[in-house]
């Protein structure tokens, strides 16, 4: 598998097997994987913020049904 430097760009290569460029910055990968994980853990957030308000909507129509109940009787 033989690599070759991507002319303009100091931390670019091709890998001439796949023809796919690689970068080979390892400061370059840390910040991306680093906002990567903050994308995933902000997603992560999102979806527990909307499962919680479901969950009180929930209880909301539970309590609701239980007051006209109450009053009904």
């Amino acid at each position: 598998m033989a690599r070759l430097k991507v002319e303009g760009f100091d931390s670019l290569i091709r890998d001439t097997s796949s023809n796919a460029v690689i970068n080979s910055s390892t400061s370059e990968y840390k910040i991306y994987m680093s906002k990567y994980r903050a994308r995933e853990q902000q997603s992560d957030e999102l979806r527990n913020a909307c499962k919680e308000i479901n969950n009180l909507k929930a209880e909301l129509r539970e309590i609701k049904t239980l007051i006209i109940e109450k009053l009904g009787k």
